[in-house]
């Protein structure tokens, strides 16, 4: 396994951020916008998903960046992570986490998801919560979330357009 150093996100890291956030989630939603429904698509992603995932991924580094934190591997950021805290259902959030593609399956969605935990705990939360999608481009997210003990909760969100 590749050594894997989780520090807390500085400004200097933003481009790195950001460029992750284009090259993990490219392939996802390649394989997403073939399967949702085109009326979601147009609503939630009506110039593409590639600009709302770019302006929330830039809004949340700007506004809360002290609850981000990123993967270095030798010595450039491979992934980082985003917490929530929701201290009114005594659960913290991974609200948000990226690995760039070539650093996938070396550990590092793990040493973040580790290194999530810990500060949930520490924040005296008693549970950690991750939501992703049910589509086949976020199958590779959800394995990696079983395999560490997440346990799926069933919910069903309906849509409907109103033409």
């Amino acid at each position: 396994m590749t050594r894997i150093e989780i520090v807390p996100y500085q400004p200097a890291h933003r481009d790195d951020v950001l460029q992750i956030t284009k090259d993990a989630w490219s392939p996802v939603f390649a394989r997403s916008e073939t399967q949702l429904p085109q009326f979601v698509l147009r609503a939630f992603f009506p110039d593409g998903w590639m600009p709302r995932q770019l302006s929330e991924v830039s809004a949340l580094v700007e506004e809360e960046a002290d609850q981000i934190w990123v993967a270095i591997s030798d010595e450039r950021v491979v992934g980082f992570v985003g917490l929530r805290i929701h201290e009114e259902d005594s659960m913290g959030e991974i609200y948000i986490i990226a690995v760039s593609p070539d650093s996938q399956r070396s550990g590092t969605a793990r040493a973040l998801i580790d290194h999530s935990e810990a500060v949930i705990r520490e924040r005296g939360m008693a549970m950690v919560m991750v939501e992703t999608i049910g589509d086949e481009g976020h199958t590779a997210a959800r394995k990696t979330y079983e395999s560490l003990d997440y346990e799926r909760w069933p919910v069903a969100r309906y849509f409907k357009p109103l033409d």
